[in-house]
C-alpha cells in the first residue's frame, strides 16, 4: 500500500510540472501540456486505478496550491478525473463465454477484457463533456458564448498585430477579419473536442506502451486495427448532427459532440486502413503517407471518417478478408 500512495503522489507531481509547463510560454511546453495525463496514467496502468486517482488528486491539489483553487476543480476535470476513468476501464474484466469443447481446467482463467472500440467511444464522450461545460459555464446563451469567445480571439489577433483598440483590426493577407474571427469562433470549439480525443486516446497507447515494456500491465496488448465501436455509436452520431439544427448553446454543443464522435470514427477508419493493408508491400507507404497528410492538412480526417462510417454499415474488413481469401474451393 505504502508503495502505491508512493507511486501516486509521484505521478501527481510529475502531471502537475507537466500541466504548469505551459506558463513558461515556450514552445517546448506546448507539447509538455498534452502529455500531462502521461504519469497518471502510467500509475494507474502499472499500479491499479487508486494510484491513478491518488496521482490526479495530488496534481491537482499542488496546482490549486500554486495557482489557486480553481485549479483543483477545473483540473480534475479536464484532465485528472478523464484520464483516470479511461484506465479503469481499461483494466475492467470479466470471465469470457468459452465453448464446451474448450471446457477444462484452463477455462476459468481466460478474461475478456474492456473494448478498446468503447474506449474510443468514451475518450470522444469525456473531451465533448469538458468543452461542452467549458461553453455551459462561459455563457448563458450562445450569443453571449459566440461574444465573449469573439472578443478573447479579437484581442489575441489585435496583440500579435499590433492593433491598437478600437481602430480597425488589419491584418497581413487577410482582407475581411470580422469573417476569420467568426469562422475561428465556431471551429475552435470543435477543433479542442477533436484534439482532446486524440490527446486522451495517444496519452493512453503510450502509457500502455511503457507499462507493457516495464512488465506491469495485467491485459494483454490489443489487436488495434481490429477495434470496433460498439452498435450504437451511430445513433449517438446521428442524434448529435440532428441536435446540431437546435438554436442557441445546445446546437452548439451537439456541434461539439459531433465533431467527437466523427473523430471517433475516424479512428476506426484508421484501424480499417491498417487491417486492410496487412501484407502488402506498399503498407508502410500508405500508413506514411496518410498518417503525414493528418498531421500536415488535418482535412483528411474526413475521409477516414467516412471509411469508419462505411465499416460500421457494411464491414469492409471483414468483405476485404472474404475477398482476399475467394471463395471456397469446390468439393471434386
Amino acid at each position: 500500500m505504502l508503495q502505491l500512495i508512493t507511486i501516486g503522489i509521484g505521478a501527481g507531481v510529475a502531471t502537475a510540472l507537466l500541466f504548469a509547463s505551459v506558463a513558461s510560454g515556450a514552445l517546448l511546453s506546448i507539447f509538455l501540456f498534452y502529455l500531462a495525463p502521461l504519469p497518471i496514467m502510467i500509475a494507474a496502468l502499472g499500479w491499479g486505478s487508486l494510484a491513478g486517482l491518488i496521482g490526479a488528486v495530488t496534481a491537482a491539489a499542488g496546482l490549486a496550491f500554486t495557482f489557486g483553487p480553481y485549479f483543483f476543480f477545473s483540473f480534475l476535470a479536464i484532465v485528472g478525473l478523464p484520464a483516470w476513468w479511461l484506465c479503469r476501464l481499461a483494466l475492467l474484466a470479466r470471465p469470457a463465454d468459452v465453448p464446451a469443447v474448450a471446457a477444462g481446467p484452463a477455462a476459468p482463467t481466460d478474461l475478456e477484457w474492456y473494448p478498446v472500440g468503447r474506449l474510443v467511444l468514451w475518450a470522444a464522450i469525456l473531451a465533448s463533456a469538458v468543452v461542452a461545460a467549458a461553453i455551459l459555464y462561459a455563457a448563458i446563451n450562445t450569443d453571449n458564448f459566440h461574444t465573449g469567445l469573439r472578443n478573447a480571439f479579437e484581442r489575441v489577433l489585435r496583440l500579435q498585430t499590433g492593433t491598437p483598440p478600437g481602430s480597425p483590426l488589419l491584418m497581413r493577407g487577410v482582407s475581411n477579419p470580422d469573417l476569420l474571427l467568426d469562422v475561428m469562433v465556431t471551429v475552435v470549439p470543435l477543433l479542442a473536442a477533436v484534439l482532446t480525443t486524440v490527446t486522451h486516446l495517444f496519452n493512453l497507447w503510450l502509457a500502455g506502451r511503457v507499462v507493457s515494456v516495464s512488465g506491469r500491465l495485467r491485459r494483454p496488448w490489443p489487436d488495434l486495427p481490429a477495434l470496433t465501436l460498439p452498435k450504437q455509436a451511430p445513433l449517438f452520431l446521428a442524434g448529435a448532427i440532428a441536435l446540431t439544427f437546435l438554436p442557441g448553446v445546445l446546437g452548439t454543443v451537439s456541434m461539439v459532440f459531433a465533431a467527437a464522435l466523427l473523430m471517433a470514427f475516424a479512428i476506426l477508419g484508421l484501424a480499417v486502413l491498417h487491417a486492410i493493408t496487412r501484407g502488402t508491400d506498399s503498407r508502410y507507404f500508405i500508413l506514411a503517407g496518410v498518417y503525414g497528410a493528418l498531421f500536415v492538412f488535418t482535412w483528411p480526417v474526413i475521409p477516414l471518417a467516412l471509411l469508419g462510417l462505411a465499416e460500421a454499415a457494411f464491414d469492409i474488413r471483414g468483405r476485404f478478408v472474404h475477398a482476399r481469401r475467394g471463395p471456397p474451393a469446390t468439393p471434386t
